[in-house]
């Protein structure tokens, strides 16, 4: 199977669902475990949607299983919290006191200057933001850059692509950049580590320029379609 980012995504029956926004995988296994589907027609908020409701992935569209199930009970992405500051992470709170501004709320049913004579402000709220991923795992930005061992960034990731059977990845498709006139399509064992904006590589930017150069065709079964 292959992920490409803006791929549709639909249901078994043809309805839209949206389009992929992300591949989390984890670095360690090199296995896909949820896609990130962007909000459209069907989801009214960015999903997580767990790899083993995909029944098919092509370069232009991606379909679910007939039985995935309540579609709209799937977890958000991204949720975000609101913390009174005193109870908050160190880190957390440490970065709030440093940014500007920060906002005292008044106690809730009360308006801002709702006090006759003085007002005594509430606490500070700080937000904390979570994704909805499996801990360990990463959410893959497709456009990441792709870092060689001598330090060059060689280009970016383009597409993903897996095997159908384990859900690994097998191979990272690169767009063409400063360095790579051409797209190229770099084997897993050459990734080092994985972030959500950079992939970083084991092989330095000259053995990156002698892979073949890639051309879409029919992915071949040898490579994990």
């Amino acid at each position: 199977m292959q992920f490409k980012q803006e791929t549709g995504v639909f249901t078994a029956d043809g309805r839209d669902v949206g389009n992929i926004d992300r591949v989390v995988m984890n670095p360690h296994t090199k296995e896909v475990t949820h896609l990130v589907v962007r909000k459209g027609f069907l989801f009214t908020e960015d999903k997580v949607v767990p790899i083993d409701l995909i029944a098919t992935a092509t370069e232009d569209r991606v379909v679910l299983r007939s039985d995935a199930g309540d579609l709209g009970a799937l977890p958000q992405f991204e949720e975000t919290h609101y913390l009174p500051l005193a109870e908050a992470a160190p880190d957390t709170a440490r970065a709030a006191k440093d940014a500007t501004p920060l906002y005292w709320y008044p106690p809730v049913g009360v308006a801002a200057w709702g006090y006759p004579g003085s007002f005594a402000p509430g606490p500070v709220y700080v937000t904390h933001t979570e994704q909805n991923i499996p801990e360990g795992t990463v959410a893959l930005k497709e456009g990441s850059k792709v870092i060689s061992s001598d330090d060059k960034h060689v280009g970016n990731v383009e597409r993903v692509f897996t095997d159908s059977r384990t859900d690994r990845v097998t191979h990272f498709l690169i767009s063409q950049g400063l360095i790579l006139t051409e797209r190229r399509l770099v084997p897993i064992t050459w990734l080092s580590s994985v972030m959500e904006d950079e992939v970083h590589l084991t092989v330095n930017a000259q053995l990156l320029d002698k892979l073949p150069k890639y051309e879409d065709r029919p992915y071949q079964a040898s490579a994990g379609a």
